[in-house]
């Protein structure tokens, strides 16, 4: 009887209904890419982490010249650069400018960029039309390009870059949002909500948003990496964050000379930025099989 009822209690147990974050999450865990993206971000996380307690060291001025550009070895793990300073503990300190302008910038688009696409799905008319030129006229513009000319005009600086990449990305998330207002509008419930006389603004954020919310996430997770990206080719190219602080395209573009005699400068910050944009775009793969109401069972 013991054992007939413990049998019981495994089975209930693995059968119980989970919650839909539950089961999102699950689904999440499950699948072996999005959980080796989650793995790869949370150590890139715990490099963020560690570099907020780096306050001895300095990352700015020169440090000991009789060591610099001397290989990775245990004393140095990513070897010295050209100014004798612990590529490290720069590495390590540069993870909390890429992930800040990621999650600003991304924050920023997203923002800005489901406003409007809910104001152009929801209402249509001029004010869609006005909204998808917008959108049509920004996404003729390269990114790198029109980041260029926004930092040029605003400055070289943290903030300026997370507007700057930020607003590069607003089209993705106004068609993105549009899309799906469009599929949710015409749906009984929102036809309901109309009936019993909720404001529009209820209705687009409280009613159909929630139900339309999907591919926004997993455009939303993918986007982080593109934006690290953009972010690290604008300070490669002089129009991000400058020297001598340790953003990754910063230290990459400080290694540049040295590529022949010394690639572990360029190899390091080259290796984080892609790991990092693979573990997001893992996610972002991973999430959107856990949302596709296909892939249910």
């Amino acid at each position: 009887m013991k054992n007939n009822k413990d049998a019981n209690v495994l089975v209930t147990k693995q059968y119980a209904k989970r919650s839909q974050l539950g089961e999102i999450f699950h689904r999440l865990v499950k699948n072996k890419g999005s959980l080796t993206g989650m793995i790869i971000l949370a150590l890139v996380l715990l490099s963020f982490l560690s570099s907020l307690v780096l306050i001895s060291y300095d990352m700015v001025t020169v440090g000991d010249m009789s060591i610099r550009l001397t290989p990775p070895s245990s004393q140095h793990l990513f070897g010295v650069d050209a100014n004798g300073r612990d590529m490290f503990y720069r590495v390590l300190y540069g993870s909390r400018y890429s992930l800040a302008i990621g999650a600003g910038g991304s924050a920023i688009a997203a923002t800005i960029g489901i406003v409007l696409g809910c104001t152009a799905g929801y209402y249509g008319g001029i004010r869609e039309t006005l909204i998808m030129r917008f959108a049509d006229i920004m996404s003729s513009i390269p990114g790198m390009l029109l980041g260029m000319v926004i930092m040029t005009t605003l400055g070289a600086s943290l903030g300026n870059l997370i507007i700057c990449v930020g607003v590069t990305s607003i089209p993705i998330y106004i068609r993105m949002t549009r899309a799906s207002i469009l599929s949710v509008r015409g749906q009984e419930f929102v036809e309901a909500a109309h009936a019993v006389g909720l404001p529009n603004a209820r209705i687009i954020f409280g009613q159909i948003l929630p139900n339309g919310l999907s591919p926004i996430l997993i455009t939303f997770t993918m986007n982080l990496g593109t934006l690290i990206l953009v972010a690290a080719g604008l300070s490669f190219l002089g129009f991000g964050i400058t020297a001598p602080r340790p953003e990754w395209g910063t230290l990459i573009a400080g290694s540049r000379d040295y590529a022949r005699t010394s690639p572990h400068l360029l190899m390091f910050p080259g290796l984080f930025i892609m790991i990092t944009v693979l573990a997001f775009n893992m996610i972002g793969d991973g999430l959107r099989d856990a949302l596709d109401p296909k892939l249910k069972k």
